[in-house]
């Protein structure tokens, strides 16, 4: 998730760029991104899990 870029620290200065974060921030509460419904296939066969593996090898050997 997203959220873990919270936890970095990082330091915001002048008095217009806090507004503009704190208008952000607000923003995004008041205009939350609504869920995206996925479907998924827990694979537990190891067979399955291989077949899988080796279809995800291929379709991203031209990716490197």
């Amino acid at each position: 998730m997203a959220t873990s870029s919270i936890t970095k620290n990082f330091v915001i200065s002048g008095q217009k760029r806090v507004e503009m974060f704190a208008d952000a921030i607000e923003a995004s509460f008041n205009n939350p991104t609504p869920p995206i419904n996925v479907s998924a296939t827990f694979l537990t066969d190891p067979k399955d899990i291989a077949k899988f593996m080796e279809k995800r090898k291929k379709a991203n050997a031209g990716n490197k």
